[in-house]
Formats: C-alpha cells, sequence, structure tokens
C-alpha cells in the first residue's frame, strides 16, 4: 500500500483513532482563539479577582469593544494598517504580474539568475536583514513613515509573488501567445487582454495572502516605526499593555477587531482563492 493512502483504508485501530485525533487537534488549535474571545467579553471585576478560564460572572460586551475606540487609539492604528496594507498589495500584484509574464513567456540572458535571486530573497531570515532597513529608511528620510514599511513590504513580498505568479502564467496555453502574436498584439497588449483576465483566480488568491502577511506583520512595525501616528495595528496592540495595571478585556476585543480584516477578506474571495490555489494543479 503507497503512502499517503486514504484513511479508509487503513488499519481498524487506526480508523478509530483518527476522528478523536481530529478532535483532540481542533481543540488544541481553538482553545486560545477561544480565550481570547471568551476574555473580550469579561468584566474586570472578573480579571481582579483572577477568574481568567471560568466562565465570565458578567458581560461587558459592549462596554469592552466600544472602549477599543474610546480609550485607546485602535482607530488610528487601524488606518495606519489599512494606508499601508491595501497600497502594497496593489503595487506588489502589479509587480509580480509584469515579472512573471516576463519571466515564463520570454527567454534572455540571466533570465534563470532573476529568478534564482527572487527566490532566494525568501530564504533570508528577517532579523539580519534589521539593521540594513533601518538604517536605510533612516538615510532617505523614510523611517517612521507610512511610505517605509509600504516600500519595504512591496519589495520583499514581490519575490514570493513573481514566483507564484510566473508558475501560473507558464502554464498557460503556448497557443494564445502564438496567436496573439499573429495578430500582431504587443507585449503590453497581450499582459492586459490575456494574461490578466486568466490570471485572475491567481490574482485573488495572492491578494488575500499578501494582505494577510502585511497586516499581521509585527516584526517589522516594530524596526520601522516609532510614534503612534504611524504604527498600525499589531505593534499598536502591544502599547496597550499598562504600566502598572493592564485591561487584558481592552486587549483581547481589540485582538479580535484586528483579526476580522484578513478573515473577512479571505471569506469575501474564498471561491477564488480556492480557485487561484487549485489552478493548473490538474491538467488535460
Amino acid at each position: 500500500m503507497s503512502y499517503p493512502f486514504p484513511v479508509q483504508q487503513a488499519r481498524p485501530a487506526v480508523r478509530a483513532l483518527y476522528p478523536v485525533a481530529i478532535v483532540v487537534v481542533l481543540a488544541l488549535w481553538l482553545l486560545p482563539l477561544v480565550a481570547i474571545t471568551i476574555t473580550s467579553i469579561r468584566s474586570a471585576e472578573d480579571l481582579m479577582v483572577g477568574n481568567y478560564w471560568g466562565w465570565p460572572k458578567s458581560f461587558d460586551l459592549l462596554e469592552n469593544y466600544q472602549a477599543v475606540f474610546t480609550q485607546t487609539a485602535m482607530a488610528r492604528f487601524f488606518f495606519n494598517s489599512l494606508v499601508i496594507t491595501l497600497p502594497t498589495v496593489f503595487f506588489v500584484l502589479i509587480l509580480s504580474t509584469m515579472m512573471g509574464f516576463v519571466l515564463a513567456r520570454y527567454r534572455f540572458r540571466g533570465n534563470m539568475l532573476l529568478f534564482a535571486l527572487l527566490i532566494g530573497g525568501n530564504f533570508i531570515p528577517h532579523q539580519i536583514l534589521m539593521i540594513p532597513v533601518r538604517d536605510f529608511m533612516l538615510t532617505i528620510g523614510l523611517y517612521d513613515t507610512p511610505y517605509a514599511l509600504i516600500l519595504f513590504h512591496t519589495v520583499f513580498q514581490t519575490g514570493f509573488a513573481t514566483l507564484f505568479m510566473r508558475n501560473f502564467i507558464a502554464d498557460l496555453p503556448p497557443e494564445l501567445f502564438e496567436a496573439a502574436k499573429v495578430e500582431g498584439s504587443s507585449p503590453w497588449q497581450v499582459l492586459w487582454h490575456i494574461v490578466t483576465p486568466l490570471v485572475r483566480p491567481a490574482l485573488a488568491a495572492l491578494g488575500v495572502l499578501i494582505f494577510t502577511f502585511v497586516w499581521n506583520d509585527y516584526f517589522w512595525a516594530l524596526v520601522l516605526t516609532q510614534a503612534d501616528t504611524v504604527r498600525p495595528v499589531t505593534a499598536g496592540l502591544a502599547t496597550l499593555r499598562g504600566q502598572y495595571v493592564t485591561a487584558w478585556n481592552i486587549i483581547a476585543a481589540a485582538t479580535v477587531l484586528v483579526a476580522i480584516p484578513p478573515v473577512l477578506m479571505f471569506f469575501l474571495m474564498q471561491r477564488h482563492f480556492v480557485a487561484g490555489l487549485t489552478m493548473g494543479a490538474v491538467k488535460g
């Protein structure tokens, strides 16, 4: 019997343990999410007496979520994240589609070397880039501005995105490009009228991934921003902790709100996301 194989073909003991293992793993994975969600509706008195894991004695759902925007700067942090994330996704999709098209359909000296460099950049640990990137942003005057994060994320994410788009474009039927060449279409016309409509599912899937990566980034938000007027939501959450007393119910409510945009975007783009990930998986 080759591996992997359907669980229905496994031994009876394995088939019996399989649903149990799924429930255990799912429970362990959901436990932190459930804990944060329940904490977000606890009252401050509940937390003061140490009731962290028990059922809340009182519910402050509206009060806690309202306090996120009235007692903290989370509204500003949300706006900053949108200002950083949306342009980054836009630029990455444009650059990766153009570069993926060139690398997939044109043969020139250094083609594979350029492709290898784009792929290799994804394997560089973020930590070793911290000081050079920070110094570079200081030199060009972009440190502690949204443009620093937009520029860095655009450059860093374009390598992965180009690999993603290049493979999808390479799977398109070559007859389409030959017909366009016979018709006298320019490369820009081929890219806009033929390639872009056919790779829309891939663009949707890539857009969801890049949005999630940039929105959830904490490391570079901490390295390249300092003022509350610039911080995105991930770095902004860390500022909610008080010096002497921390309102964990407010922080939990803010955390739940921070998680909503990527989840909402995934569900809105779910059909295109799944189609984009499976596009080209089966030929025939």
